[in-house]
C-alpha cells in the first residue's frame, strides 16, 4: 500500500496576512485542497495523511465542511520543524508497512499526474527519489563573489518518495540543521537518493506573487 505525507505547516508570515498560506483560496479553493486533489487524482487508493499544526485543524475541518470537501484523509499534529512533522505522519503507517510513501508540500499545489507517477514508480526500485528542474537563471557564490556553472545545479521539488521501512529507519536518526528536506535525512542515513524530471508548474506557494502566478496557472 502507498502513502503520501502532506506537510502544511505554514503560518502565512510572508504572505503578510492572518490566514495561512495553505488555506488561501486560488481560483476559489484552498490551495491545500487543490494539493490534494492531484493526488486523489493520481490513486483513488492512496492512503493520505495530512500534517497540520494542531491549532489549524478546526478551521481546516470547517473548510471542509463549507467546500463540501470529501476526500478522505487521517490527521497528524505537526512538529517544530518539518522533520518531526513527517516523523508524525509516518507514526500513522504501520511498522510493518510495505510500499511507496511520498512527503509532499501542502502548498505545490500544480505538481503533474505524471510527476507523482514516475516518482512512486521509480522508488519502488530506486527507495528514494526527488523530482528537479534545471536552473535557468544565472547564479553567483557570494562568499567568493563569482559566477558558478548553472549546469552544476537543479531545483528540487516535492513529492520526494521513499521505500516505507526506509524513510521510517531514516527518521529516527536525531534530528540535525542539515536537515532541510526528506531526501537530506534519507542520505544522512547512508542512502543514495535518484533524481527524475519535474514540471516547471509545480511552485511552492509562499508569497502574493506566487498567488499571482498560481491564479494564472489554473
Amino acid at each position: 500500500m502507498d502513502y503520501i505525507i502532506i506537510v502544511a505547516g505554514g503560518k502565512g508570515l510572508r504572505m503578510g496576512g492572518d490566514i495561512p498560506k495553505q488555506f488561501l483560496p486560488i481560483g476559489g479553493k484552498p490551495v491545500l485542497m487543490r494539493t490534494l486533489e492531484r493526488f486523489h487524482e493520481y490513486s483513488k487508493d492512496l492512503q493520505i495523511i495530512l500534517v497540520l499544526p494542531k491549532a489549524q485543524q478546526n478551521y481546516w475541518q470547517q473548510l471542509c465542511e463549507e467546500y463540501s470537501f470529501k476526500i478522505e484523509i487521517r490527521l497528524a499534529d505537526g512538529g517544530e520543524t518539518r522533520f518531526h512533522s513527517v516523523q508524525n505522519g509516518l507514526s500513522l503507517i504501520p511498522d510493518d508497512a510495505e510500499g511507496v510513501v511520498g512527503v509532499h508540500d501542502g502548498v505545490r499545489p500544480f505538481v503533474s499526474v505524471d510527476v507523482i507517477r514516475a516518482c512512486y514508480d521509480t522508488a519502488r526500485t530506486r527507495q528514494a527519489v526527488i523530482p528537479v528542474t534545471p536552473v535557468v537563471e544565472t547564479l553567483r557564490h557570494i562568499p567568493t563573489q563569482k559566477n558558478v556553472l548553472r549546469s552544476d545545479y537543479c531545483l528540487v521539488q516535492t513529492p520526494q518518495c521513499f521505500d516505507i521501512q526506509l524513510l521510517k529507519a531514516a527518521n529516527k536518526q536525531p534530528y540535525s540543521d542539515n536537515f532541510t528536506d526528506d531526501a537530506s535525512v534519507v542520505e544522512a542515513y547512508g542512502h543514495e537518493v535518484t533524481m527524475v524530471e519535474g514540471n516547471r508548474e509545480n511552485i511552492k506557494i509562499t508569497t502574493p506573487f506566487d498567488l499571482k502566478i498560481a491564479e494564472t496557472l489554473l
